[in-house]
């Protein structure tokens, strides 16, 4: 039959556990049964028409299975497999790791069909005559009792043959190495080969149990498939020394399961975990290789839903300005870093401040100053986003910058800035979290509520800075407030006179003759329900009142001109915005008050907040 599984097709599987490479693979076709979801994966009973064994179908086919290629008593054709024993039973699951589709779904589960009395005997050739336990049936034919045949695998005799080779040339010559891709925890026996790209320092901890230590690795495949192991106490201090960054392993005997999303950094869904009786060999004796750099670009307009988050993201995009090299005095130890301001710009027009911090700043942001006037497109990878000034993103300690990349987003990029990027203002993506809620970012639209919601409820903000949207006009700005700051032309931060001349800026350690001025005030806006007072910064203050620090301190320092200051004041009030707006709690002479700060501020658009509030009005009657 064409489309049938293969007869014996699961002994053959279960008599070659762990074929070595992808020719010992044997050549079998299976019916899937019982075809059902369990978590990110498939598991199935896998039939070839006399046997059953229990199946998976790990996360990478999970696409065939939705998309219809892969079907409940369809048949497929393994390619490759491991087997695992299931904890104190004799039976075992089989991992479909790779496999391909012969048939859709068929009619029925098929059944061979065996006679009973045959299944107890076996045929043997008349010449063995001599075999005493035999019976001649005079027709030339002998029958034989069945006996238990044992049969060694082409692995088991090559194991045999190398018992006595070094580990790691054991290793290499007789295990199967995995891609990371495949590997799942219901795979017992494994091999990895890796290079390791990011190295943890061996901390402590205290806990209930005691105190302990630990620390990380990550590990990437030659697909440039990543995964952390962690390593606890002995394990730990075993492997510590023994794993360098940049060298290349094989590594066996580890553990795997389901990364906890809300820690993880790596995109894998999996987390390994390598205890004392780990295995891990440096490859030595074998050309090394240096894993291809996967990238999981984010656009600049679409980072708002990772502010603050703990997964890391990569961006792409061409670089418009690059700061001087400036010292951060560190307030966890006092210890000062380099750290350089990079902005950049993507098709979305939009542009945001990428902070490198200690030799990235020094050696990358170096060179990237001296090409500035080139527009380099730069690649970068693992980077936090944080919410200063709005969405700001951070290196680091691994990661990494490609300058002008050969892959196809940065042709692509570079592309469009040719044509018409670099004719176009671009606005900052603190400023442009745009009006619409078709960005799927924290737009303006996103959490709306009113003034009298974020007053009325004084438990907003206590554990961690809540995050909403209002519509609300600028009511009264109070003209006697500090409402700027003198601040370092360098790092923004605030100055004081120097000795004889200038400003001394702390953070950066240093003089300057010249500052600048920032916005740091206070205003109060109003919506139908009430009134609150905002705190605003620079970028925010100059959107709101139209002009900059220095521009406004101008006006009210002129002789004269104290009239054109209160009018600049005047022509910013009762003017609609929308603003994003974070609620945190401050203690004020042992008394907590709410903090609302402005986080960005757009114009109204008229047409946008139409459909906004129709929307809205449609849920209404539906409710």
């Amino acid at each position: 039959m064409a489309n049938a599984p293969t007869p014996g097709g699961i002994s053959k599987i279960l008599a070659n556990p762990s074929p070595d490479s992808a020719s010992d693979v044997p050549q079998v076709v299976l019916q899937v049964l019982d075809l059902k979801a369990t978590g990110n994966r498939y598991m199935f009973t896998a039939a070839d028409g006399d046997m059953k064994l229990k199946s998976i179908l790990p996360s990478n086919l999970t696409s065939e299975v939705i998309s219809g290629n892969i079907q409940n008593l369809g048949l497929i054709r393994v390619l490759d497999y491991s087997l695992n024993d299931i904890p104190n039973k004799p039976e075992k699951y089989l991992i479909v790791t790779k496999c391909e589709v012969v048939s859709s779904a068929l009619d029925k589960e098929v059944k061979s069909e065996v006679k009973k009395e045959e299944a107890d005997i076996v045929l043997k050739p008349k010449q063995e005559l001599d075999d005493k336990s035999a019976v001649n049936t005079g027709s030339g034919i002998l029958l034989k009792p069945k006996q238990e045949l044992v049969a060694k695998s082409a692995a088991q005799i090559v194991h045999e043959q190398r018992t006595n080779m070094a580990p790691s040339a054991r290793m290499s010559m007789t295990r199967r190495v995995h891609p990371l891709v495949y590997l799942n925890p219901y795979q017992g026996d494994w091999t990895i080969k890796v290079r390791v790209t990011d190295k943890g320092n061996l901390r402590t901890y205290k806990n209930a149990q005691g105190e302990g230590c630990v620390f990380n690795v990550v590990l990437a495949d030659e697909d440039g498939t990543q995964i952390q192991a962690t390593m606890f106490n002995e394990a730990a201090r075993k492997f510590y020394e023994k794993f360098s960054l940049g060298k290349v392993y094989y590594v066996s005997r580890g553990t795997l399961k389901v990364a906890n999303k809300k820690f993880k950094t790596v995109q894998n869904d999996y987390e390994m975990t390598l205890n004392v009786n780990s295995q891990v060999d440096e490859v030595t004796n074998e050309a090394a290789f240096v894993p291809e750099t996967k990238f999981n670009f984010v656009k600049i307009d679409m980072l708002g839903p990772h502010v603050n988050g703990r997964e890391l993201v990569d961006v792409i995009g061409v670089v418009q300005s690059v700061s001087p090299t400036m010292s951060i005095r560190r307030k966890i130890n006092n210890e000062t870093a380099p750290k350089r301001d990079v902005t950049i710009a993507d098709e979305t027009k939009k542009t945001v401040v990428v902070s490198l911090w200690n030799d990235l700043a020094t050696t990358v942001g170096q060179e990237l100053l001296d090409i500035v006037d080139q527009s380099p497109i730069i690649a970068l990878k693992y980077l936090r986003v944080g919410d200063f000034q709005g969405v700001s993103l951070s290196t680091i300690s691994r990661s990494s910058i490609l300058i002008n990349p050969d892959i196809k987003e940065a042709h692509q990029l570079r592309s469009w800035y040719d044509s018409e990027g670099k004719a176009i203002s671009m606005a900052s993506v603190s400023s442009g979290m745009s009006p619409s809620s078709k960005s799927g970012s924290r737009s303006m639209y996103t959490d709306r509520v009113s003034l009298s919601h974020i007053l009325q409820n004084k438990s907003l903000g206590e554990e961690k800075p809540m995050f909403f949207s209002i519509r609300a006009y600028v009511s009264f700005i109070k003209p006697d407030q500090t409402m700027w700051y003198r601040a370092c032309k360098t790092c923004n931060k605030k100055v004081t006179d120097a000795i004889g001349s200038g400003y001394w800026c702390e953070s950066c350690q240093k003089n300057d003759e010249e500052c600048s001025l920032r916005y740091i005030m206070v205003v109060r806006v109003s919506d139908a329900s009430c009134e609150a007072w905002l705190s605003t910064f620079n970028a925010e203050a100059e959107r709101i009142v139209g002009c900059t620090a220095e521009e406004l301190d101008g006006l009210k320092s002129q002789i004269g001109e104290e009239a054109s200051y209160q009018l600049k004041l005047k022509e910013a009030t009762w003017v609609p915005h929308l603003f994003r707006v974070s609620v945190s709690q401050n203690e004020y002479n042992n008394e907590k008050r709410q903090r609302i700060t402005v986080r960005s501020v757009a114009p109204v658009d008229f047409a946008a907040e139409s459909r906004f509030l129709l929307e809205e009005i449609a849920k209404m009657k539906a409710s």
